[in-house]
């Protein structure tokens, strides 16, 4: 499979006998960053028996991922171990360094903002519209930095 760009698309002229095939939205997934590959990997794509990969929902959100934690493949596998749930998002922006843990599920037009300078884990949590601030747990009081929480119970 070719995927031409628009300026190779101008250039296939050049070519004689030169043809092309119109393939839908719904059998297509471009994926040119990581932003669409977070999608990708999400359950809004399946993959049929045909082997081709078909959207499961009628309209694919809009992801835009920080660009200076999931610019690169490798950074955002780091943060994704588990995609979340899109099927019934219709947007989602990520500000700063999430990690997505199981049972994330996004709902409507959400934003995930995390101010911290490492990684903060979600999971388990549904996000319906809106803007959610994501933070790390708070330390338990007397606990030192570092040490699990439920030794000091």
């Amino acid at each position: 499979v070719f995927q031409l760009e628009t300026a190779m698309g101008s250039a296939i002229e050049c070519f004689e006998s030169a043809g092309a095939v119109v393939v839908p939205r719904s059998r297509f997934a471009p994926v040119k960053t990581t932003s669409d590959l977070f999608v990708l990997r999400s359950d809004v794509y399946a993959i049929t028996p045909a082997s081709t990969v078909e959207a499961t929902v009628p309209q694919v959100p809009l992801v835009k991922l920080d660009d200076k934690h999931y610019k690169l493949v490798d950074q955002m596998e780091r943060l994704t171990p588990r995609p979340p749930s899109l099927v019934a998002a219709t947007s989602l922006t990520v500000k700063g360094p999430v990690r997505f843990g199981a049972g994330v599920v996004i709902k409507g037009d959400v934003t995930l903002e995390c101010a911290e300078s490492s990684p903060v884990t979600i999971q388990g949590t549904t996000y319906s519209s809106g803007s959610h601030k994501v933070a790390a747990p708070a330390e338990a009081p007397g606990v030192p930095a570092g040490a699990p929480a439920a030794a000091y119970a």
